[in-house]
């Protein structure tokens, strides 16, 4: 049996996640970042070594992508991540403009072991009065001059 190039790509990403969890460096995620056929970035979840709770495996090898592409725009690009990406991943995955994305494991089957980003989804249908963490807003008028200068400025790079 042939193995596509699809499931080359995949296989990484969980061999990624396997070696994570044996040599106890953290979750078991892997995620790698493909451009013509050829691999850009690959990461496993790195937040307990680097003490970064962004630091997912998706979010890492974006990081690493863009910085190997020298770009803060990954069109172009597909991502095959060991596991449904979280709501913070899965909106660094539409930040960064990829083309597509492959999954291997569910959310369901994330959240049966532990990582579950239920409450998220849940919070964020609520109004932000009614939400877990305190939400405060301050000093609107002050920070609207930045926009503003932003929105003025001709000499900016859209993203």
């Amino acid at each position: 049996m042939e193995i596509t190039q699809h499931e080359k790509f995949m296989q990484m990403a969980i061999d990624l996640s396997v070696k994570n969890v044996q040599e106890g460096l953290g979750g078991p995620f892997g995620a790698v970042i493909v451009k013509n056929g050829e691999i850009v970035a690959a990461s496993a979840n790195k937040v307990v070594p680097t003490n970064d709770p962004t630091a997912h495996a998706e979010v890492s090898a974006i990081r690493l992508a863009c910085q190997q592409l020298n770009t803060f725009s990954l069109e172009g690009c597909e991502i095959y991540t060991s596991c449904e990406p979280c709501p913070m991943c899965l909106g660094a995955i539409y930040w960064a403009r990829l083309d597509k994305m492959y999954y291997a494991n569910t959310k369901a089957d994330a959240a049966a072991i532990g990582f579950d980003d239920h409450f998220i989804y849940d919070e964020l249908e609520l109004p932000m009065a009614q939400r877990k963490l305190p939400i405060v807003q301050m000093l609107r008028d002050e920070a609207l001059k930045a926009f503003k200068q932003w929105e003025e400025n001709t000499d900016k790079t859209e993203y």
